[in-house]
């Protein structure tokens, strides 16, 4: 009687239990979900080209460019922590943004998997907490100081090193990562920036630094959004795969930044940590030193997920060198040998339309940023009628947005840095609709070093174009690196070519 009675009870929850499910599983519009796992066999299967994956489903809504899918299909759970909506549609993403900000917070989701990394600094905090840091480093970030003190530093580096150590590969006929030099560079001009101390990773014999850790902290990072947080937490626990990995790389960012804060408490500077340091919180009081550690590589990553090199430049090269020449043959005369004694000014940098459109294109394409994922608060509609239940999550494909037709034309997936210009090509004009393109984010969180990030990755390109013809290494593979900004997998192997300049004729337009 007792087994008759189990037996029914069994299969009674299980009706339940797949009545519940279909009911569930009907209102969904996004990958397949199954029983108990949700839609995480896919998320799985699809680890090693998440963005694309995103990119594909969304693709498949046609022009609403919004599904929904559930990763825990659990009763209590699954229309709360499991539930995610994801969107590419720049109405939603204005309304998660702007129009109601504080629905949207990174929320406890994203603050726990990230706490480890960014603690409560800007990029990882809320509320209060988020406003009194983003004013404060508002206020530096709109300073000329901060523009030439950067200017500076970019430029002593490019002089002092980068060209060194191309200039040996060109007369060595050898192969140099171009990513991975770009990348170190950044990480010496922000770190030099904001502790007044450069950590020189960018040198002749490019030893394993401390720039290197964030390809392991990153990609290990995302694993804790895309995955149950159960999974990662007994990772961390048992000590073992990408949670290892994350702890050692963490214990070499925590030692760099107590070394650096100590130094800064003995010998204050002009830089933006000494700054930072004077700075008080709403309650009055100084920041803590696990407030100003976490936010130092969080302005150093903003500056470094800019300034990558990117294929698609290669390929622009001679338009680019025109407008180049155009602009230094006006500032520094007609002699071509003037033109890399010394790399671009920032002011000189500022006139390169052509360039920034060629880099805002490669940013539309390739965000730095491909996916956000945001906390939902209250009960909410979007704007395209998808309706939000509360403590669920939204995610924005960045990625997606310049993949849809709907959205950027027929001719989406063409690099076509023209759409970026006025139709004299002598201006520099975003879309009329800014939601469109969020690379650096939009609404109260849009990224502050947004010019600077223009600025340096002029100067670079403009520091390697002028020197160098750029061919990829033979049988390199460019492919994406799964992680929480675009990296190239296997890096971008390019060999070396000087360059023979000729400065244009006197009417040369430079565009």
């Amino acid at each position: 009687m007792d087994t008759i009675l189990i037996f029914f009870s069994l299969a009674a929850a299980t009706s339940a239990y797949l009545l519940w499910f279909w009911l569930l599983a009907r209102k969904l519009n996004g990958p397949k979900v199954w029983p108990l796992v949700g839609s995480l066999p896919h998320v799985f299967m699809n680890r090693r080209r998440f963005h694309d994956w995103i990119a594909t489903n969304l693709h498949a809504t046609g022009n609403a460019a919004t599904y929904q899918t559930c990763t825990i299909a659990i009763p209590f759970l699954a229309r709360k922590q499991g539930f995610y909506t994801v969107t590419c549609h720049p109405k939603n993403i204005e309304h998660i943004l702007r129009t109601r900000f504080d629905n949207y917070p990174k929320g406890p989701t994203w603050q726990t998997a990230f706490h480890d990394l960014l603690g409560q600094g800007i990029f990882n905090s809320d509320g209060e907490t988020w406003l009194i840091q983003r004013k404060t480093a508002a206020l530096e970030f709109t300073t000329r100081t901060l523009r030439q003190a950067m200017a500076r530093w970019v430029n002593r580096t490019i002089r002092t090193r980068l060209w060194i150590i191309l200039d040996k590969a060109a007369k060595d006929h050898t192969s140099v990562d171009l990513q991975d030099l770009l990348l170190r560079l950044t990480f010496d001009n922000i770190c030099g920036l904001t502790f007044g101390k450069d950590p020189e990773t960018l040198s002749i014999d490019l030893p394993k630094t401390l720039s290197r850790t964030h390809s392991i902290l990153q990609p290990a990072t995302l694993q804790r959004l895309l995955y149950p947080g159960f999974l990662w937490r007994l990772k961390k626990i048992l000590h073992v795969g990408a949670e290892r990995r994350l702890r050692k790389s963490l214990q070499v960012v925590e030692n760099y930044m107590t070394e650096a804060l100590d130094a800064r408490k003995e010998t204050p500077s002009d830089d933006l940590l000494s700054r930072f340091m004077k700075k008080r919180d709403i309650d009055g009081n100084l920041f803590p030193n696990t407030v100003l550690k976490r936010n130092r590589p969080q302005f150093r990553s903003c500056g470094t997920r800019h300034v990558i090199g990117r294929a698609q430049l290669v390929l622009l090269a001679e338009k680019i060198i025109r407008e180049i020449s155009a602009v230094l043959q006006e500032t520094r005369g007609k002699d071509t040998q003037k033109w890399i004694e010394e790399p671009l000014t920032f002011d000189e940098a500022d006139r390169l339309i052509y360039l920034k459109a060629a880099l805002a294109e490669t940013l539309r394409l390739y965000p730095s940023v491909p996916e956000d994922f945001k906390y939902v608060v209250s009960d909410d509609v979007l704007p395209d009628g998808t309706a939000l239940p509360s403590g669920s999550t939204v995610t924005y494909s960045i990625y997606s947005v310049g993949r849809m037709k709907s959205i950027w034309g027929e001719d989406c997936l063409e690099f076509k840095p023209e759409r970026w210009l006025s139709a004299g090509g002598d201006r520099f004009e975003p879309p009329k609709d800014g939601y469109k393109f969020v690379a650096f984010n939009g609404g109260p969180r849009t990224c502050l070093g947004k010019d600077l990030a223009y600025l340096q990755m002029k100067s670079v390109v403009s520091a390697v174009l002028l020197r160098y013809r750029l061919s990829l290494v033979p049988g390199h593979r460019v492919e994406q690196k799964m992680s929480l900004t675009l990296f190239m997998k296997n890096g971008l192997k390019v060999y070396l070519k000087p360059r023979q300049l000729v400065a244009p004729p006197k009417a040369a337009v430079s565009a």
